[in-house]
């Protein structure tokens, strides 16, 4: 039997913030193989918040920026690649698509709001 090489991208999220706000995000933990298709990362926030903010950290570096959203539309670009998008719903709700995954996309990916 010949071996294979399986690579993975794994796919983490994390809900945080301060204590008089909720940030939920889902799934917590993601594991898909590159090259798979297509992959959505969820995020519901705070009611009232106004922009959600998409972060990707990858292991031992800090977050980086990838996109502002503000009602629905984008308000600050990132280094987000062009195979990831990144949706604002009215009822406080992002998800960020991420198509074409690649090795490279293994990292935490965070999600945070603001009311303004």
């Amino acid at each position: 039997m010949g071996s294979k090489l399986f690579c993975c991208v794994a796919l983490c999220l994390l809900g945080a913030g301060p204590v008089d706000s909720e940030v939920t995000q889902t799934p917590r933990h993601l594991t898909k193989a590159r090259g798979q298709t297509q992959v959505t990362l969820k995020c519901s926030y705070i009611s009232g918040h106004l922009s959600v903010y998409w972060y990707q950290q990858a292991q031992d570096q800090g977050p980086q920026f990838l996109t502002e959203y503000y009602r629905r539309q984008e308000r600050t670009k990132g280094n987000i690649p062009d195979r990831f998008s990144v949706q604002q719903f009215n009822d406080h709700r992002s998800e960020l698509t991420m198509s074409s995954l690649e090795l490279s996309d293994s990292a935490l990916y965070l999600c945070a709001s603001s009311k303004d």
